[in-house]
């Protein structure tokens, strides 16, 4: 035993935890688990981190500007940085079998592969001529990095800083980072890594796996408590109206089509702002004023989506039940801007963004506004959350790209909540393969209608 106390007590824990409600108790959750096994196994007990907490940075959830301060405090003691999501379920004793096999004195990345089928524009199109040859970890499965690369990155960042970009998808970023064009290491595939279901019969040799549901917290959200408001202009009433009122339009209680032109069949409402090519900061705000104005502001959801967004508002329902109305929300899929020198995460628009109805009137009660009408109104929001001191909740489950645009691996442990944009896809399909409210089975993998492979 005295072997396996060692070993565990120099794994560092990273829990990649959110600080709303909902979130930080499913992590607190897991680290009693881990901490458990621990106890269970004999004495001493790992180091055990919950990403949130960390917060000197606004942007710790990218885990790079991190790097310098897990070398200062474990780059000595310490052989592993685990890092996991809060749904990964950990086997203790596999994992420090599995992470005994690989020399900690060498740099090693270790994950369960990802890689993306074609060029994608999430990853600006990388690889372009083979995207196949590029692994990135699959976050879920967890991930794991030696000390000897922590402590590599941890001294590239003090002498390169990380530039001002975006985080679009941190998975593949973090792998493109620490693979250095050739002068690091790829990712090393750990069969070990699984994101099948616990309960699978698949997972006897692993030493993760992850709980790949739906959450749900009691009853599904009522359909009267969700307000959803798309944004669409003249030039698409003909052609991206129609496919929201064939998909997923009636599972919809209340939704306003928000336009710049009032048209009666539809019906839109003109909100007086007109369009914009891009950006649409003013419309949303005017969105989030109605919002709040209107006879509506019972109300305790709001959606704001795009009109070439498909999304399951019967699965946003159960969702939605996890989080507390009464805390201010802001939910979809997150994104970052310049977070390696400060900046702010935001909620990509095209995926769907749910805001509480107190996320909307401390919103509103700030100064904060569109510094122009074709400001991108996701990250203008997410500067004035930022400001306000209002965390971003992400969730996996929306989608700012198509079913095509991500790895088949990543979507089979997903029941997604939405996708976005028509191009190049038949959208009534993908709907009716990815969210019409009857799939829930066919994506456990118990019945398929139309195959998602040709999606």
């Amino acid at each position: 035993m005295g072997k396996i106390n060692r070993e565990l007590k120099e794994i560092v824990f990273i829990i990649q935890s959110q600080s709303n409600s909902f979130h930080s108790k499913r992590a607190e959750d897991l680290k009693r688990g881990i901490l458990k096994q621990a106890a269970d196994l004999g004495k001493e007990l790992p180091t055990v981190l919950l990403i949130h907490q960390m917060d000197k940075h606004e942007g710790a959830w990218t885990i790079l500007p991190l790097m310098r301060d897990f070398s200062v405090t474990y780059g000595r003691n310490s052989s592993w940085v685990f890092f996991c999501e809060e749904d990964t379920r950990i086997q203790v004793l596999k994992l420090l079998e599995t992470l005994g096999r690989f020399d900690r004195s060498k740099e090693w990345f270790l994950g369960k592969a990802l890689y993306d089928e074609e060029s994608t524009i999430i990853h600006h199109y990388a690889f372009a001529e083979n995207p196949t040859v590029f692994k990135f970890p699959d976050f879920a499965a967890g991930w794991a990095l030696s000390i000897p690369l922590v402590n590599k990155l941890a001294n590239k960042l003090k002498s390169e800083p990380l530039k001002s970009d975006f985080t679009i998808d941190l998975k593949h970023e973090i792998a493109l980072y620490i693979w250095q064009k050739g002068d690091g290491p790829h990712l090393t595939p750990v069969p070990e890594f699984c994101t099948d279901d616990v309960n699978s019969y698949k997972v006897n040799h692993c030493a993760t796996t992850f709980s790949n549901f739906l959450p749900l917290c009691g009853e599904p959200v009522k359909k009267e408590d969700v307000f959803v408001a798309v944004k669409t202009c003249r030039k698409f009433h003909g052609d991206r109206i129609p496919i929201v009122k064939q998909t997923w339009e009636r599972e919809a209680a209340l939704i306003e089509y928000y336009s710049d032109y009032a048209e009666i069949s539809i019906p839109t409402i003109d909100l007086g702002v007109p369009n914009t090519d891009r950006g649409h900061c003013g419309k949303t705000f005017a969105i989030l004023e109605r919002f709040l104005n209107q006879s509506s502001s019972r109300t305790p959801w709001l959606v704001i989506v795009d009109d070439d967004t498909l999304i399951s508002i019967f699965r946003l329902r159960k969702l939605l039940s996890c989080y507390d109305p009464n805390e201010p929300v802001f939910l979809g899929e997150r994104y970052g801007y310049g977070l390696g020198t400060g900046g702010y995460s935001y909620i990509t628009g095209g995926g769907g963004m749910v805001f509480s109805k107190i996320a909307v009137q401390k919103l509103l009660a700030s100064k904060c506004r569109c510094y122009s009408m074709d400001a991108p109104d996701d990250m203008v929001l997410g500067m004035c959350f930022s400001g306000l001191g209002i965390p971003i909740t992400h969730s996996p489950l929306f989608h700012q790209a198509r079913p095509m645009d991500y790895p088949k691996d990543y979507l089979s442990h997903q029941i997604p909540v939405s996708f976005h944009k028509h191009w190049n896809i038949d959208p009534v399909k993908v709907y009716f393969t990815w969210l019409a409210p009857n799939t829930e089975d066919a994506l456990n993998g118990k019945k398929d209608g139309y195959n998602r492979e040709d999606l």
